[in-house]
């Protein structure tokens, strides 16, 4: 086991294997780059390859075997439990009381931030000498959300790099951290995951039924961890209120004289509504949707399509709505996006943005059903 069982990302791997294999490895690495593609994953790779007995003589990975690269699974699970029970500590400053750091540690956040004392304590121990390891190493998943005073004690550190300490950070989009930040580290980009490389790990896993298969690798968009928990039958619950919410402003009620079908529209909107604390999930569905409508409208042979299991359907609710009715439906999403961390009625919202579409987008004679 190794860097050759990480997905994907080979110029990511190969970056640091070259850092490895030269011996020349900055005291700071910023692992960016889309959700769920692996970047912490990697980044604890790299750290085990510091740490690994066999590693010094010039392999440029990790056994997973030896003693050390036992010892960094025992504190990486203890720093995972460590963070697990802090989690659920209601009062605040019992949260960070009795902080103790390994020589491999995984920082993440304790509450919605990554608190000052956590990076006080990482640079209170980056200084001192490592205890098992040749070398400490300090893996900060979601960067992006330390603390901002917190952010200043880092900057200090980073400024000044202890030699036997090795600095990782994590974050979705390398910008949201302080450019002062960003500088002292070398970054390592991570781009999605090649969708034959998601359908294979699918097909091995087996987990998701066959028929499945290829609209799972769609909806993942290049992300393993989507692609790992994607569960088909909770994203047909998600999508379905979705489906009849078209049918409604593009289905055949929208043929010349049809009357719209305003029950089964308002039954979909009350549905895409009703779940606040998912509704970003909801949106998320919807935007693909759309995006798959445009992709067949410009091109319908060769739309690369997301939900690849309604293609006759999509090309449908295209033709009727044409670029002018997407678009007012993309205004809509966008509305409701904005307004999600207000106390509005998002159905009244989904209600206006459905009538909008029936009254500003004529019925088209040519369309079929």
């Amino acid at each position: 086991m190794g860097f050759e069982t990480f997905l994907g990302n080979p110029k990511a791997v190969k970056a640091l294997r070259d850092m490895l294999t030269s011996g020349r490895v900055p005291g700071a690495l910023l692992f960016s780059g889309p959700e769920g593609v692996g970047k912490k994953t990697l980044a604890l790779m790299m750290a085990k390859a510091l740490i690994c007995e066999r590693q010094p003589q010039g392999s440029a990975d990790f056994c997973a075997e030896c003693q050390r690269c036992r010892k960094s699974e025992e504190m990486l699970a203890a720093a995972r439990e460590d963070l697990g029970r802090r989690r659920e500590i209601k009062d605040a400053a019992k949260r960070v009381e009795g902080l103790i750091y390994f020589d491999l540690q995984l920082i993440e956040p304790i509450t919605r931030y990554i608190l000052t004392e956590q990076i006080r304590q990482l640079r209170s121990v980056a200084y001192t000498h490592p205890f098992e390891f040749p070398r400490r190493v300090f893996v900060i998943d979601a960067a992006q959300v330390i603390h901002w005073q917190a952010a200043d004690l880092l900057l200090k550190v980073l400024e000044e790099p202890p030699e036997t300490t090795t600095f990782m950070l994590v974050c979705p989009n390398a910008y949201e951290l302080r450019s002062t930040i960003r500088s002292r580290c070398q970054r390592i980009q991570f781009e999605p995951v090649e969708e034959a490389i998601i359908t294979r790990l699918l097909e091995e896993e087996a987990r998701v039924p066959k028929a499945q298969r290829a609209l799972a690798a769609r909806v993942a968009a290049g992300s393993v961890a989507k692609a790992k928990t994607f569960d088909a039958a909770e994203f047909q619950k998600l999508r379905q209120p979705w489906l009849n919410f078209l049918d409604a402003v593009a289905g055949k009620s929208r043929l010349p004289a049809a009357e719209p079908d305003w029950a089964a529209l308002f039954e979909s909107t009350k549905a895409l509504s009703q779940n606040r604390e998912d509704f970003d999930q909801t949106l998320t569905v919807g935007y693909d949707l759309l995006r798959d409508l445009e992709q067949v409208l410009e091109n319908e042979a060769g739309a690369d399509v997301i939900n690849v299991d309604l293609r006759a359907r999509l090309s449908a609710w295209a033709k009727r709505l044409g670029f002018q009715g997407i678009e007012l439906l993309k205004s809509g999403l966008d509305q409701a996006y904005r307004l999600q961390t207000r106390n509005v009625n998002q159905q009244v919202g989904l209600d206006d943005l459905a009538i909008e579409v029936l009254t500003r987008v004529p019925a088209s004679p040519q369309a079929k059903g």
